[in-house]
């Protein structure tokens, strides 16, 4: 946040908007490019469907690609993916590997998202 406040100048034109306030404000560039790759996840129907899923329950690897109806590989490089923005979280019993939504600000801010764009209430969490 320094690095913004710092660069804070005048701006060329005065509207009364009040925007060096804000600026002042703004989180660096870096931070941005953060919650881009959060956004960009949802950016996949196939994703979209497999991180919906995962916001209402706990699957393998397995029950994913049959519900999604996509190969196994398919669906673990989405869910790869998605572990690595930090959306999901994963456990292992035996030799199966459980998918869930993480425990994060970020994860619960995604479902409520996604649970507002399907115009749907998740029973199993109480996130509203």
């Amino acid at each position: 946040m320094q690095e913004a406040e710092q660069s804070v100048g005048r701006m060329p034109h005065d509207h009364g908007q009040n925007i060096e306030q804000v600026l002042k404000k703004m989180p660096p560039e870096g931070e941005f490019g953060k919650a881009a790759d959060v956004f960009q996840q949802l950016c996949d129907p196939s994703r979209l469907r497999i991180l919906w899923l995962l916001c209402h329950s706990e699957e393998c690897v397995y029950n994913l690609s049959a519900a999604v109806g996509m190969s196994s590989p398919a669906v673990s490089h989405h869910l790869r993916t998605l572990r690595q923005s930090g959306l999901l979280s994963s456990r292992r019993d035996g030799k199966e590997v459980y998918y869930r939504l993480a425990d994060t600000e970020e994860a619960r801010l995604v479902h409520r998202m996604v649970d507002d764009i399907f115009d749907m209430n998740c029973p199993r969490n109480s996130i509203r």
